[in-house]
C-alpha cells in the first residue's frame, strides 16, 4: 500500500457523502475501504441503518440522513451538524451527482469545516446534464452522440426515425429520480420508446434520447482520474467495460484496467481545457465506423467501479483526492494493468443477457469470475457488507412474486434535525498530529 512505501499523514478524517437513496450502491464502500485500510478515520452518510455499506468495519461513525436535496438550507444545516459532531475539519468526498452539484454550487459556507475541490460553480452541473454535455462537446469539437430532448412523443419518434434503433434513453436529471426509473436504458423499438416516454412523463422526470454508437468488443472504455486546482490530472486511469447492466448502455458490472495512452491524452486535454478539478468518471465509446472516441457520460464525482484502478504506488483516485486536499503530494506511479472488477449483484444478470445473445458461455463467465481482483462487495477483511447485500438480494428474489416490484427503503424523517449518529466498528483517531492540525487550520483559515 501507499502508506508503506510513501508514508503520509492520515490525521485528517474523511466523510463519504451519499445523498441519493439506493442501498445497493457500492461506490461508497470502495472509498471507505480504500481510506480505512490506509489508517484514515472514515465517516459515512447513509440513507438507512439497513444499508449494507453502513456495516463496513472501516467506518468510525455512521450518519443516517435522507435530506431534501432540493433545499439548500436543509443540506447546509445537515452537513454543518455532521461537521459539528466530528469536531474538526474533514475531507468530504461525494459519491453521487446530488452531492457533487450541491458542493460546487452551494458549498462555500461549509469551507470552514470541510475540505473539497472548488471547480467552476456551474461546471459540474453542465457536464452531468446529458444535453448540456452534448452542447459543450459541440462547442469544443469533441465527438459525442447525437441527442434529443423530446417535448412530445411525436418529437421522440421523429428523432428515432432519423437516427434509427436501438436508442439510448437517459434521464436528464438522474439525481432527482430517487431510483424510481432506470437512469439508462436501451430502446429497441417504437413500443419501448413509447413506454419509457410515458413513464418519464408520469414521474415528471425529463427524458433525453441519445444516438447509439456502434462498438464491439473492447470498444467501451472508461476514464477515472483526479484533477488538482490547476486542472492537472494525476492519477489518470483507463479501462475497458466488458459487461454492463443493462447490456450495451448501463453501468459497469465487469471491467478491467487497460492502459490506453491515446485515450488518456484525449481525456486529460479535455479536462484541462474546461478547467475541471476534482474526481471524475467518464464513459467513452470507440466508434467502430470511424475510429473516433465519443464521450457518452461525464460523472463529476467518484465512479462506482473506481477500485479497479490503482497505480504502482498503491494510489487510487479517492486516496489521491485525500492527499491533495490535505496538502500532501501524490506519489508518482504507473497504472497497474489487467486488474479486474466485478459487481456481484448485477453481473450475473448481465452475463445471462449475454448468454441469451449467444456471445458468452457459462464456462467463460465462470472463468471471468475467477480472474477478478476486486469485487464491489466481497472482501476477506470486511465481510459484513457482502453478507448483507446477499441477504437483501435473496429477500428480493423471494418476495418478487408477491410484491412484483422493488419496494423502497423505509424513509427516515426529513430535515437536518433528523440526522442520527451511530459509532462504527473502526476506532477513530481523536488526536491528530501537530503538523496536520496546523496545516488544516492554515488552509481553512485561508478560505474564510
Amino acid at each position: 500500500m501507499t502508506s508503506a512505501d510513501q508514508p503520509f499523514d492520515t490525521s485528517v478524517p474523511a466523510v463519504v457523502l451519499k445523498l441519493t437513496p439506493n442501498v445497493r450502491h457500492h461506490g461508497g464502500l470502495g472509498v471507505i475501504r480504500s481510506l480505512g485500510r490506509s489508517g484514515i478515520t472514515v465517516y459515512g452518510v447513509h440513507e438507512t441503518p439497513r444499508a449494507p455499506v453502513a456495516s463496513s468495519r472501516y467506518l468510525a461513525g455512521r450518519f443516517f440522513w435522507q435530506p431534501d436535496t432540493s433545499s439548500v438550507a436543509d443540506m447546509t444545516a445537515g452537513l454543518t451538524r455532521i461537521a459539528e459532531r466530528i469536531g474538526r475539519p474533514a475531507v468530504l468526498l461525494p459519491t453521487d451527482d446530488a452531492g457533487a452539484l450541491y458542493l460546487a454550487e452551494h458549498g462555500d459556507d461549509l469551507r470552514p469545516w470541510f475540505l473539497f475541490p472548488a471547480p467552476p460553480p456551474g461546471l459540474p452541473r453542465r457536464v452531468a446534464g446529458k444535453h448540456s454535455l452534448y452542447e459543450m462537446c459541440r462547442e469544443l469539437g469533441m465527438p459525442s452522440p447525437e441527442v434529443c430532448l423530446p417535448d412530445s412523443p411525436g418529437a421522440a419518434r421523429q428523432f428515432a426515425d432519423g437516427v434509427g434503433y436501438p436508442l439510448i434513453a437517459k434521464l436528464t436529471t438522474p439525481w432527482l429520480s430517487g431510483g424510481a426509473l432506470p437512469t439508462t436504458s436501451v430502446v429497441h423499438d417504437a413500443d419501448g420508446l413509447n413506454d419509457i416516454s410515458r413513464r418519464c412523463a408520469e414521474s415528471g422526470i425529463g427524458l433525453i434520447l441519445q444516438e447509439f454508437i456502434p462498438g464491439g468488443r473492447d470498444h467501451d472504455w472508461f476514464f477515472h482520474g483526479y484533477c488538482d486546482s490547476e486542472s492537472v490530472c494525476h492519477p489518470a486511469f483507463t479501462g475497458v467495460k466488458e459487461r454492463s447492466f443493462p447490456v450495451g448502455a448501463g453501468s459497469t458490472t465487469y471491467g478491467r484496467s487497460v492502459a490506453n495512452e491515446n485515450l488518456r491524452d484525449w481525456a486529460t486535454a479535455f479536462l484541462k481545457r474546461i478547467h475541471y478539478c476534482g474526481i471524475m468518471d467518464l464513459d467513452v465509446r470507440l466508434d467502430a465506423r470511424n475510429g473516433q472516441y465519443h464521450l457518452l457520460d461525464f460523472n463529476p464525482r467518484l465512479g462506482a467501479q473506481f477500485r479497479i484502478f490503482r497505480d504502482t504506488a498503491g494510489t487510487d483516485v479517492a486516496l489521491a483526492a485525500y492527499l491533495d486536499l490535505t496538502g500532501q503530494a501524490i506519489p508518482p506511479g504507473e497504472q497497474v494493468n489487467e486488474r479486474r472488477f466485478m459487481v456481484e449483484n448485477y453481473d450475473p444478470r448481465s452475463g445471462l443477457a449475454h448468454w441469451r445473445r449467444g456471445d458468452l458461455s457459462l464456462r467463460a463467465w465462470l472463468s471471468s469470475v475467477l480472474a477478478v481482483d476486486e469485487f464491489a462487495w466481497f472482501a476477506y477483511d470486511d465481510l459484513w457488507p457482502f453478507g448483507l447485500i446477499c441477504l437483501r438480494m435473496t429477500w428480493k428474489a423471494v418476495t418478487w412474486p408477491v410484491t412484483g416490484a422493488r419496494q423502497p427503503a423505509a424513509a427516515l424523517p426529513a430535515g437536518a434535525a433528523s440526522i442520527r449518529y451511530r459509532s462504527g466498528r473502526a476506532k477513530a483517531r481523536t488526536h491528530p498530529t501537530t503538523g496536520a492540525r496546523q496545516r488544516v487550520r492554515r488552509e481553512v483559515g485561508e478560505r474564510l
